[in-house]
């Protein structure tokens, strides 16, 4: 019986451990990197965007029509704008018809699209495949970088907490 107990004691130990090492973990944010300096042009038929005009935390997603894990994502990507949260998209290795022809199939889930003719951006970036999503915060800071297909797991894990963070930060 005191076997079980002391079992019990260590497991419930154990456990709050590991709930109070999550928590310290997602209030710690890891060190920022500036958001570097982009050459983009407009891609002709979709709302243009300036990363320095933008105001408040948004996500930034390098995609292209080429791409089979972005047709995987953007499921989540239209769910994540649906939500409310801001996405900027930066396509890339594209040709502006296919592009578009992306996006009017599948849907637009960017409040603004830049092109990234010269692959000049997403080297300056430090991105080498897409997709690659990226979580900015107001002051123009990479807070979250993920390379691959956006999930639950990853939405709630990585995604999310940035989100909230920055969010608390900002009241």
């Amino acid at each position: 019986m005191k076997g079980a107990i002391r079992m019990l004691a260590l497991i419930l130990i154990l456990a709050l451990t590991s709930v109070i090492a999550l928590q310290v973990y997602n209030n710690n944010s890891v060190p920022a990197e500036p958001l570097p300096a982009l050459t983009l042009t407009e891609l002709e038929t979709r709302t243009p965007f300036d990363p320095a005009a933008i105001e408040g935390t948004y996500l930034l997603n390098i995609w292209g029509s080429w791409c089979a894990p972005c047709r995987i994502e953007h499921a989540a990507l239209m769910a994540l704008s649906a939500e409310g949260i801001a996405i900027y998209g930066l396509n890339w290795r594209d040709e502006i018809d296919d592009a578009n022809a992306f996006l009017d199939e599948l849907g637009d889930p960017y409040r603004g699209v830049m092109q990234d003719v010269d692959g000049q951006s997403v080297r300056a970036l430090g991105i080498d495949g897409a997709p690659e999503t990226l979580v900015i915060s107001a002051n123009g800071n990479i807070l979250v970088r993920w390379q691959g297909p956006i999930t639950v797991d990853v939405l709630n894990n990585r995604i999310y907490p940035a989100l909230e963070r920055e969010a608390r930060r900002a009241r």
